[in-house]
């Protein structure tokens, strides 16, 4: 498939990503309502995607988002400049000391184990990302001036606040104006829309930002609370059994949504919170293809997997044109990712072609 990409010479970025970085606290094997001590990670869903194509990929990308100037703003862009995403697009924004007028986000995670699933306890009310307006950025300058071929944000920023979706839209219109492919991973988080008309608010939005994305990614869950799509006859129980449902729904979004050059959807059942069947579909020129299956997968940690595979699927589709191997760098970047703590790749680019080409879990010297 083409996708008439902007020529790297052109561009600063392969890709940039649009949205809200957190300190998430991680207790480790432990729990979050016993911790004594927590380590330290930077995350959040649309920088997740930036980062594993910087780091595992090797691919140039930088962050568009916004911090509290103070000392928790600082560390976030330390962790950041870590993962070797840019910064220089990152927006600071005076804060009173207290966090009255903004502040930055934390987002406490506990990984699960068997029959205890993970659990996450965010604390992301009034952050400075959450306020942004689309003036506040020079998106003729990102996308003009500057260039990026790719643009990636999601469903979790545009559920921050009427402001962050309407940011989204003026995003993806400057992007699109100057040839830049977009993609949108749907990542519904209902504890994120509750407050502000639920589900069907969830709906309303992102279905006016669909009609303007390239790749929409998602798993069932999102392609059903986001736009009305579900798949006929599926329960928790038969979601293996089921492949046929999730390629009808697929194509069901294809008609409604033409614009669409490719969409992905993640397949995972999940056995125990630290095992689970995982795999991935994805439809581009007419086509469905389906990734290796990764039965039994041992998971570390399952917060990220999504989005690592995400950016396997953008450099799949960015380096090879070819949705067949995208979906399989996706899936796979993603079942490495969940075997390493926090919420960002570990791995390597040539891990994940090992693993794409079968190889095991034999140790090597």
């Amino acid at each position: 498939m083409d996708f008439n990409l902007r020529p790297k010479s052109e561009c600063k970025y392969d890709m940039v990503s649009l949205g809200e970085v957190m300190i998430r606290l991680d207790p480790g094997e432990g729990r979050i309502r016993n911790a004594r001590s927590f380590r330290v990670w930077e995350g959040g869903g649309e920088y997740n995607v930036a980062r594993g194509l910087k780091k595992c990929f090797r691919m140039d990308t930088g962050v568009i988002t916004a911090f509290a100037d103070n000392e928790v703003g600082m560390l976030l862009e330390d962790l950041i400049m870590q993962g070797g995403v840019d910064t220089s697009l990152i927006k600071w924004v005076k804060t009173d000391g207290i966090g009255r007028t903004c502040r930055n986000g934390l987002n406490f995670t506990e990984r699960g184990f068997g029959v205890r699933g993970a659990v996450g306890c965010s604390d992301r009310a009034n952050t400075a990302i959450s306020k942004m307006r689309p003036e506040d950025f020079d998106f003729d300058y990102i996308f003009g001036e500057l260039g990026a071929r790719w643009l990636h944000t999601g469903g979790i920023y545009a559920a921050l606040s009427e402001e962050t979706s309407e940011t989204v839209v003026a995003a993806i219109k400057a992007a699109k104006k100057y040839g830049t492919i977009v993609s949108y991973d749907l990542n519904y988080r209902p504890s994120l829309w509750s407050a502000i008309g639920g589900q069907a608010k969830a709906q309303e939005v992102n279905k006016e930002i669909a009609k303007y994305v390239d790749v929409m990614i998602g798993n069932e869950e999102d392609f059903t609370a986001c736009l009305g799509f579900e798949i006929e006859g599926n329960d928790e129980n038969l979601k293996e059994l089921n492949i046929d449902g999730y390629k009808k729904m697929i194509e069901t979004a294809v008609k409604t949504y033409p614009n669409f050059k490719a969409v992905a959807t993640t397949l995972r059942e999940v056995k125990t919170a630290t095992v689970n069947d995982w795999s991935a579909l994805c439809w581009a020129d007419g086509q469905i293809f389906k990734a290796a299956d990764y039965k039994g997968l041992e998971i570390m940690d399952r917060v990220g997997g999504g989005d690592s595979f995400a950016s396997g699927l953008i450099y799949g589709l960015m380096t090879t044109g070819d949705a067949e191997k995208a979906v399989n760098y996706g899936a796979a970047h993603g079942a490495l990712a969940m075997t390493t703590p926090g919420d960002t790749t570990m791995a390597s680019l040539k891990e994940v072609e090992r693993l794409m080409g079968g190889a095991g879990a034999r140790v090597q010297r």
